[in-house]
């Protein structure tokens, strides 16, 4: 394991995070400069139409560094080249000069918090990335201190130094006051242009450190496994894919496995790494971060900041798993009530992928006030959702309708309060 670095990618909205993903999967060689697009890891079609980070995205990165003369020169390890330890575990990358690196781009917006705090626990460092033209923002503290509390090693860095608007004399000063740190650790990058983003790595592999593991013995086969779930997302053929990283033993399609919240014991169909597509793999071990297919195709089974754990060897759960707690009221009305069944497996479908927020459906209660009631009975039966927040609860409902093809679009009236 001290080959390997997970880290993540904070910052405020529009700071420049997928721009500065492009940067590192481009200079690792992660993707080929002629396969490479805008916003690589936003691969929904709503996160590239609205510019911003909705759903987390893992993928694993291969850097060597070379050292001659007592400098530190950098170049990129493909996947074709190391092959073979694609499907074995990272300590058969040389100690000295290649390493694994683990990247989560986690979204900006409040609403997507408990997330963020969860992709948190499956890294040791964040890199905290502020634009240079903006300055610090409201994202950004919140962020830092998600990060504080999950005790992770922080890298600032000053994104953007290419825009005639660039302020980083000034920037620099705002980070490290919050930080508490000097200047001179505070990187000066540019994910447009990919200046400074060479170095970023060094820090990387320089400050942040290898994961660890309570293992008692150094054979991982003899260690119980156990794994965090950071986010999930559904396949109609095979079911809940979850995403994991691994802090005991290892996982495999021969051992069955169980999710200690959800209740559901499963035998993994594949196991895998992001790179960035899904790449199968014949384990998963300690320190890891990776996929598993688990079949699944029941609503709320899965849930983020869940343990899953070996069903034969079972461990306690990692700390830190909530139930989401919704603070926005959205009820949804079809065009028709025709089409309320359509509307109804629609919903079902997006739950499958994303169990942060809880829906009902309800029967309509007519009052003596004449208004109210020719407007519920307008209205008819309707679901009622609950979301974290006004931008996620308008994100769901345009999943809903583009994902799932919806045919006749809800009214969706959204109501603030807080529960």
């Amino acid at each position: 394991m001290n080959n390997i670095r997970n880290f993540a990618i904070l910052a405020h909205i529009d700071h420049g995070k997928s721009t500065l993903a492009d940067r590192l999967l481009e200079i690792t060689g992660t993707i080929e400069k002629r396969k490479m697009r805008e916003q690589v890891l936003d691969d929904m079609e709503l996160e590239r139409e609205r510019g911003i980070t909705i759903k987390m995205t893992p993928v694993r990165m291969l850097w060597k560094t070379e050292h001659s003369d007592g400098t530190i020169n950098y170049s990129p390890l493909t996947f074709n080249e190391e092959s073979q330890n694609l499907k074995v575990n990272s300590q058969k990358l040389s100690s000295e000069q290649s390493y694994v690196l683990n990247l989560i781009d986690t979204p900006g917006h409040i609403d997507f918090s408990y997330e963020v705090s969860r992709s948190l626990k499956a890294v040791e460092g964040a890199l905290l990335l502020v634009d240079a033209t903006q300055g610090v923002q409201a994202q950004t503290i919140s962020t830092l201190q998600m990060a504080r509390d999950a005790r992770l090693v922080i890298i600032p860095a000053v994104n953007k130094i290419d825009s005639p608007l660039a302020r980083i004399p000034e920037t620099k000063k705002e980070v490290a006051s919050l930080l508490g740190c000097s200047e001179g650790e505070i990187l000066e990058v540019s994910g447009k242009t990919g200046a400074g983003v060479p170095e970023l790595l060094h820090a990387v592999i320089d400050r942040v450190p290898p994961p660890t593991s309570s293992e008692p013995v150094p054979s991982s086969s003899s260690v119980p496994f156990r794994a965090l779930i950071f986010d999930f997302q559904y396949s109609n053929h095979t079911g809940v894919i979850v995403y994991v990283r691994v802090f005991q033993g290892s996982v495999s399609r021969e051992e069955s496995v169980t999710l200690l919240a959800g209740k559901q014991q499963f035998k993994p169909i594949e196991v895998g790494v992001f790179t960035p597509e899904a790449t199968c793999a014949e384990s998963l071990s300690a320190g890891e971060i990776g996929y598993i297919v688990t079949g699944i195709k029941e609503p709320g089974v899965a849930r983020i900041g869940d343990t899953i754990t070996s069903v034969m060897r079972p461990l306690p759960a990692l700390p830190g798993f909530e139930q989401p707690k919704p603070v926005v009221w959205a009820s949804i009305y079809p065009e028709s009530q025709d089409d309320f069944t359509e509307l109804r497996q629609a919903i079902d479908r997006l739950r499958l992928s994303d169990s942060s927020f809880t829906y009902e459906e309800e029967s309509v209660e007519l009052t003596s006030n004449r208004e109210g009631r020719a407007h519920d009975l307008a209205l008819g039966d309707h679901d009622r959702r609950l979301a974290r927040g006004v931008l996620a609860s308008a994100l769901r409902a345009a999943r809903r309708d583009g994902e799932h093809r919806k045919r006749a679009p809800a009214a969706l009236t959204v109501h603030g309060h807080v529960r």
